[in-house]
């Protein structure tokens, strides 16, 4: 397979990044506002539009309640996308076979989430799929997609370089 990280850096093209918003994210701004705040998932969108075009970043934005269609999103992603950011939903938690698909995939992934899932409930606490991820970044309500894009930009442009903490 090709890395399609080191080809898009080498080219000195836009990175092309997918943004996988999983289950119940189409309810923000209606579901528990005290917990997950009131912006929707369209001004969320609007919001990492901006921050990838002054990045330099071509995103496609995609959301589903099926951990089916999920997978999908991510195995079709091996044909365009130098990486992905996902917010898994409750599928974090239960869905090996999304964990699967984003290490079968070959991408860089990065796992956001809006709530410090670790200081939630103890079901909340242990993520399956972050294992598969190179990072995960939770707890800053949207702009852990903001975090997460910008890790996963900086990531992808330094590929070949050690994983040291100096990244």
């Amino acid at each position: 397979m090709i890395d399609r990280r080191e080809s898009a850096h080498s080219r000195n093209v836009a990175l092309r990044l997918l943004v996988l918003h999983g289950p119940n994210l189409n309810l923000l701004g209606l579901r528990e506002p005290g917990m997950y705040g009131t912006m929707t998932i369209g001004e969320l969108n609007r919001r990492l539009e901006k921050l990838a075009e002054q990045m330099d970043v071509t995103l496609v934005i995609k959301q589903s309640n099926s951990e089916g269609a999920l997978i999908d999103a991510l195995h079709d992603a091996i044909g365009w996308a130098d990486g992905v950011v996902i917010n898994p939903g409750g599928y974090t938690h239960t869905s090996v076979a999304i964990r699967d698909a984003i290490a079968g995939i070959g991408l860089p992934v990065v796992e956001v989430h809006l709530t410090n899932i670790h200081a939630r409930e103890v079901f909340r606490q242990k993520s399956v799929t972050a294992p598969a991820c190179v990072g995960q970044i939770s707890g800053f309500g949207w702009y852990s997609y903001a975090l997460g894009l910008q890790g996963l930009v900086h990531y992808l442009q330094n590929v070949g370089e050690s994983r040291s903490g100096d990244r």
